[in-house]
């Protein structure tokens, strides 16, 4: 089932959302695999993400991990053993099982000075992703309506040369390390993962939002339309 076009955004409805996001994971993997010989993706933290990671983990066979790149969108200032870190989640819910060398693994270094760790991340993804544009970029959306640590705002939010950056979240009483929207905007692919009743309200506001006041729904791409993938419950106020 697929929605209406909303702002640019493709909206998609089915039956197992977590499923549905793995195919397309693995398909947009393929593709960009064939056509240049490397997939560079960023992935995203939340409970939602994670169900796809733990798919994932049961697809060893099914495309080359040798030749994925893996980054984060975004992390909290914790390190890499941390249970609240992105990285931390990611890796143990599925990556770790993958055959992704470690050299391609880049994590965001939390437990250095925000600012230090945003250059430094931002130079890799200069090295490394060609044109800086991820062929796949997951993503999630928060209660408030934040993607990435892109929260209602911030700072961040009005950068638009840096493509990665320390956001200072009073919300949160924390610093923390993310892409920005000129980074997110480059992007071949951006998925958005939002499941449950919960999201319902949530989603109705940021697909629908003419004010701007939640970042997720100023997620756009230069490229293609940015796929949301809800289920029955966090669509069915659309």
């Amino acid at each position: 089932m697929i929605n209406p076009e909303i702002k640019g955004k493709a909206i998609i409805v089915p039956e197992d959302p977590v499923e549905f996001a793995r195919k397309f994971f693995l398909e947009v993997a393929r593709t960009a695999i064939d056509e240049t010989g490397m997939f560079t993706v960023a992935l995203s933290g939340g409970s939602t993400p994670k169900a796809l990671y733990k798919a994932l983990k049961e697809c060893k066979d099914v495309i080359d991990w040798s030749k994925v790149l893996i980054f984060f969108s975004d992390e909290r200032t914790v390190g890499p053993e941390d249970a609240d870190s992105n990285y931390h989640m990611a890796m143990t819910s599925g990556f770790k099982a993958l055959a992704v060398p470690q050299n391609q693994i880049f994590r965001m270094k939390g437990e250095v000075d925000a600012k230090k760790g945003a250059l430094e991340y931002e130079s890799k993804v200069k090295e490394h992703v060609r044109n800086e544009s991820f062929d796949l970029i997951l993503l999630g959306m928060g209660d408030d309506g934040h993607t990435a640590s892109l929260f209602p705002g911030t700072k961040a939010l009005t950068e638009i040369k840096r493509l990665v950056v320390e956001n200072a979240v009073p919300q949160k009483e924390t610093t923390r390390i993310t892409f920005t929207y000129p980074l997110l905007r480059k992007a071949k692919n951006i998925m958005f993962l939002a499941v449950g009743e919960a999201k319902a309200e949530m989603v109705k506001k940021v697909l629908n939002d003419k004010k701007h006041q939640y970042p997720a729904g100023e997620v756009t791409s230069d490229h293609s339309k940015v796929l949301w993938i809800l289920d029955k419950g966090s669509s069915k106020n659309l």
